[in-house]
């Protein structure tokens, strides 16, 4: 489009027709179908800060369960626990955390 046609730079193609419309026009002036304004909004993904906030929370999270129930504090719980607790669930919430924080680095770079 050139302006020495009339028409603006600023113009939008048609959705029926193709042929550019006026952005203060509803409708196409050709066709005379009704043009819908699109508006883009912000990124409502995933945002890479939040996601390396949560993972370090649940590393944060992970090393507390290890500290405190395999009895490194020297505080004693006033109630037992089952050994999967340090064994399987300390170590997973840890590394899902650690992902996770990984995961937002990857988000952050590609945005």
């Amino acid at each position: 489009m050139t302006l020495s046609q009339g028409q603006a730079v600023s113009s939008r193609p048609c959705a029926y027709c193709g042929k550019p419309v006026p952005p203060r026009m509803k409708r196409c002036p050709y066709c005379r179908e009704e043009v819908t304004e699109v508006r883009l909004s912000s990124r409502s993904g995933r945002n890479g800060r939040r996601e390396i906030r949560r993972g370090l929370v649940y590393m944060l999270f992970g090393a507390v369960i290890y500290y405190f129930v395999g009895g490194h504090s020297g505080l004693s719980l006033p109630f037992t626990l089952n050994p999967w607790v340090i064994t399987y669930l300390a170590p997973v919430v840890f590394l899902g955390g650690l992902g996770m924080c990984l995961y937002g680095f990857f988000l952050r770079m590609r945005s």
